[in-house]
Order: structure tokens, then C-alpha cells, then sequence
């Protein structure tokens, strides 16, 4: 692979990541949260095993948010009528979404409640 088809693919996931940003209002939603946690694990003065939990949780929460993002636009590029399939996969990929939202917050509750109790 030429490097600078290496460095293009960089290039090409930074805009994804951007336009899911810009276009996305739960990606948005996300990130912010990610930074109030980051703030908040400074503040509290993590552990280093529970800072690399909390950043597999939030590189995870984001990923998968990505993911939802493309499956959605992928579906409205392949039909735009309403179909039932179409409308599962959709709300597949929201609840993959949410089960890790829950299960992300869980995980924060247990590092952060026992510091500040």
C-alpha cells in the first residue's frame, strides 16, 4: 500500500467522523458527554485501570454510534420506501446503540459513585 493511500484512509475517517458530528444530533450528544466524563475522571482522580475502562467505553459508545449512522444512511440509499426489514435494521442498530449507552453508564456509575460516596 502506497503511503499516501495509507494517509488518504486517515484522511476519509476524520470526515466521517466529522460529517457524523455536524449531521448527527445523539453523535453530538455523545461526544459531549464523553468530555463531561473525561472532565469528571480528572476531577475524581481515576485509577489507571479505570481511565482504560472509560476510554474502551467511550471510543465504544462512539464507534458503535458511527456505525448506527452509516447503517441508517446505507438503508435510505438502498430504499426509500417504508419496509418492515428496513425498519428493523434501523432500530437494530439504535438498540445496539442504547443497550451499550446503559451498559456504558452502569460501568461509570460503579468507578464513579464509590469516589464520591
Amino acid at each position: 500500500m502506497k503511503l499516501s493511500k495509507f494517509l488518504s484512509s486517515f484522511r476519509f475517517a476524520a470526515q466521517g467522523v466529522g460529517a457524523s458530528i455536524k449531521q448527527e444530533q445523539n453523535m453530538r450528544v455523545h461526544a459531549f458527554s464523553a468530555v463531561i466524563v473525561l472532565i469528571a475522571g480528572i476531577w475524581t482522580g481515576l485509577e489507571p485501570i479505570e481511565w482504560m475502562l472509560v476510554i474502551v467505553l467511550i471510543g465504544g459508545m462512539l464507534a458503535l454510534e458511527l456505525v448506527n449512522s452509516a447503517l441508517e444512511r446505507t438503508v435510505d440509499l438502498v430504499t426509500r420506501e417504508r419496509h418492515p426489514l428496513a425498519k428493523q435494521a434501523k432500530d437494530m442498530a439504535a438498540g445496539a446503540v442504547l443497550v451499550f449507552a446503559v451498559t456504558s453508564a452502569i460501568i461509570g456509575l460503579l468507578i464513579f459513585l464509590p469516589k464520591w460516596l
